[in-house]
């Protein structure tokens, strides 16, 4: 039998003008592409033509499990994520779900919302960092709790992603009240939403105020370390050039 391909492809964060040229040209292989609703959406004009193979939020094995049965089919399938396939994306569990089977598949790497929300914030994560997810649906809060304070106690610049939700409005202050037995107030944090979509914004802050922003899962939020500082309004982690 003539099994099919999979493209697990990383789109960075919305539209056309965001996908990386290797990005675009996998697209252009595939007749079927499976994805998030809005993630498709965003991506529509590049579509026209192929076979859409939608699932909703939390239904991310039958995601797979769809774009999987499409290549076993003979198709050539293109699986999207935002950002990067591999951050909080769709490649893991992809090589999970096909585990055995005969199907080859390509990951295709994208922009994650540290790279792409950091550039509209300055240079954040200019040294050593870490990405949390603030997400406890798939991950114990117990263990983010863990991870909040060794990111801390390690001086690390921080990206947290999924920050709240309609469910999950008290995460973010959870957060930084944990972040805050060991960093000052002080800290230079910023928050990034909508990246390179309509209505994108972005602020600065404080750790001693961040609880108090307004925030949801569009939104990803930067905290720094204590060399962080605000330059001609940019958010900047010095990687320690001397002279400078």
């Amino acid at each position: 039998m003539n099994h099919g391909k999979i493209y697990v492809i990383g789109i960075g964060p919305g539209g056309q003008e965001q996908m990386t040229a290797r990005a675009l040209h996998a697209l252009e292989q595939c007749s079927c592409v499976a994805g998030y609703g809005l993630y498709l959406d965003l991506i529509a004009e590049l579509l026209e033509g192929r076979e859409r193979l939608e699932t909703g939020m939390t239904h991310e094995v039958e995601r797979c499990r769809a774009a999987r049965d499409a290549a076993l089919a003979g198709k050539t399938v293109a699986l999207v994520s935002s950002g990067d396939a591999g951050v909080y994306g769709m490649a893991g569990l992809l090589l999970e779900v096909c585990g055995g089977s005969p199907i080859e598949i390509e990951i295709i790497p994208g922009i994650t919302a540290a790279c792409s929300g950091g550039a509209l914030l300055g240079a954040p994560l200019s040294c050593d960092f870490a990405c949390i997810s603030l997400s406890d649906l798939l991950t114990p809060w117990e263990l983010i709790e863990r991870r909040l304070r060794g990111a801390a106690a390690g001086d690390f610049a921080i990206a947290l992603y999924n920050p709240a939700s309609r469910k999950r409005t008290d995460a973010l202050p959870r957060a930084c009240e944990i972040l805050l037995e060991s960093l000052p107030p002080e800290t230079v944090c910023g928050l990034v939403r909508c990246i390179g979509r309509e209505g994108e914004s972005h602020r600065l802050t404080t750790l001693g105020a961040l609880a108090e922003q307004p925030c949801d899962m569009l939104t990803t939020v930067f905290i720094g370390n204590s060399a962080t500082r605000v330059v001609d309004g940019w958010m900047v982690t010095p990687r320690g050039y001397r002279g400078v």
